[in-house]
């Protein structure tokens, strides 16, 4: 992936992946490292600020002999996340503002060449 998912973007992220469901530290790290490309080292400080400021909880649960510790979203969380997808809504919209821009000149300087392509191909004819 091109893009770099860091800041308060990768805390929506992690916000959003716990929205359903508690998950437990690896599993979130790994599913956030396949869907975002975001390593290991880079999540756990994310989640330690947001139990820090609130967002989350954490809980140890036993598993083959060992504990996995969860994270689960709190009602501050919940909410931080609902002013984060309407933020992020507001950022699509102005990005793709843009890149649809682009895209569209793109797309007439395109049908531009074929109708001088073609009409060449008349005239040689």
């Amino acid at each position: 992936m091109s893009f770099i998912v860091a800041g308060i973007l990768l805390d929506a992220c992690v916000l959003g992946a716990l929205s359903c469901a508690p998950a437990y530290g690896y599993e979130l790290t790994q599913n956030t490292q396949k869907r975002l490309g975001i390593s290991e080292s880079a999540l756990y400080p994310v989640l330690r600020r947001l139990l820090k400021e609130g967002l989350l909880v954490s809980y140890d649960e036993p598993y083959d002999g060992r504990n996995r510790r969860y994270y689960k979203l709190t009602e501050q969380g919940a909410k931080a996340l609902r002013e984060y997808e309407a933020d992020w809504l507001r950022y699509r919209e102005n990005i793709e503002h843009f890149l649809k821009r682009q895209l569209d000149n793109l797309s007439i300087a395109l049908d531009s060449v074929c109708e001088f392509d073609s009409q060449i191909g008349e005239e040689t004819a």
